[in-house]
């Protein structure tokens, strides 16, 4: 086989793919960085506010399914640059109403939900374009990205939240900064491989299509493993720890720091390994990392669990979304299938461990994380690399 040869334009991609990513992970990082404010400032529940998170997985999850068609239509440009604005618009709108107008930070959400989803997939599918074309496993550094615009964003926030900088400025900073990036640079995008009309594989076949669904059952799950921590990990710190707002804050930060350094790593283990034996490897980890949380009861035990719940938590969405573009004519429809589906992790997890939380204990509830990981396991053979012929 004839190696990829590598050119300025796909470098210039590669770099702006990752510039994606980053900004979608900053966004994202610094919503949950106000969550243990939103609970305080609205007086909510743990149900009340899984339900409240709940608006972005509803939002995602009603825009996911539709956007393979729409990558196929318009291209990977447009639909980034929308997805981009309808989630700096709900940024916005959900940090207006944040502490005082309960319905507005809600609706907010929603259709910030909406944007990061159609943005999600888009940069995705052109992540998996630049792979293809350049050769090598590269799909996880991009989720480094956007883990490392966690990290930047968690600690921002955490540095916010303790001088008591207010939510509207902090948010609204973000959201607009990240929208003129992503709208200035995503012209540099590659062109994802044009398929005829006539040709276009429908969305309805992808659904129907057994390995596709267990890549996404096993993202499902994986998702879980990463999503509960993103809204859950610093509000436990808060209740089973009586850790400081800030405290809670930076114990995320420490998770996605974990999340960001595995990210990297994991393109030369996958190289070397195959993606079955890292995923086996990261679960295991991931397992292990929620129990030394809930039991370790100290400082130092704790901090170890987070590095390797976010060690562990790094690859599963990046792979699946590798597995299900394997085939560049079905990439768009397979990963919009295989996002949506993990996304369901995003719409199930917050209720869910909020309800646990509220009958057995915050801290307790992230139990949940590490008995899904023992029935994902046998998910996991489905992403394994096409043979190279």
């Amino acid at each position: 086989m004839t190696a990829p040869v590598t050119t300025r334009s796909h470098l210039t991609a590669r770099n702006v793919v990752a510039l994606s990513f980053f900004l979608n992970g900053l966004c994202f990082s610094t919503w949950v960085s106000r969550i243990p404010e939103a609970r305080s400032g609205f007086d909510l529940s743990n149900g009340s506010l899984g339900l409240l998170l709940l608006t972005i997985a509803i939002g995602s999850l009603i825009a996911l399914p539709t956007t393979g068609a729409l990558i196929a239509a318009f291209g990977t440009v447009r639909v980034v640059r929308c997805g981009a604005l309808a989630a700096a618009t709900g940024l916005l709108a959900a940090a207006i109403g944040l502490g005082n107008v309960l319905p507005l930070t809600a609706a907010g959400l929603f259709v910030y939900g909406v944007g990061i989803g159609v943005w999600d997939v888009a940069m995705n599918v052109e992540g998996a374009e630049v792979e293809r074309h350049l050769g090598r496993a590269i799909m996880p550094r991009f989720h480094a990205g956007f883990s490392l615009g966690t990290v930047v964003g968690a600690l921002a926030g955490a540095g916010l939240v303790a001088l008591d900088v207010p939510a509207v400025w902090h948010l609204s900073l973000v959201a607009v900064g990240a929208l003129v990036l992503v709208w200035t640079t995503a012209g540099s995008f590659l062109p994802v491989a044009e398929v005829p009309h006539a040709d276009r594989p429908g969305a309805l076949g992808a659904w129907l299509e057994p390995r596709t669904l267990v890549i996404g059952v096993m993202v499902l799950a994986l998702a879980l493993t990463e999503g509960t921590a993103n809204d859950w990990l610093a509000v436990a710190l808060v209740d089973g720890y009586d850790a400081s707002h800030s405290t809670g804050v930076a114990g995320f930060a420490l998770f996605v720091a974990a999340m960001t350094v595995c990210r990297f790593v994991g393109t030369g283990l996958i190289d070397r390994f195959g993606r079955v034996q890292v995923l086996w490897s990261t679960m295991v980890a991931a397992g292990a990392g929620v129990l030394l949380i809930v039991l370790g009861q100290h400082p130092v035990v704790v901090a170890v669990g987070i590095l390797l719940w976010g060690a562990g938590a790094a690859l599963g969405f990046p792979v699946g979304m590798s597995a299900a573009a394997d085939d560049p004519v079905h990439a768009a429809a397979r990963v919009s299938v295989v996002s949506t589906i993990g996304y369901a992790a995003f719409l199930a997890g917050p209720p869910l461990l909020g309800f646990v939380g509220d009958r057995v204990g915050t801290l307790e509830s992230l139990l949940v994380v590490a008995c899904v990981l023992v029935p994902a396991a046998l998910a996991v053979p489905a992403a394994r690399e096409p043979a190279r012929r």
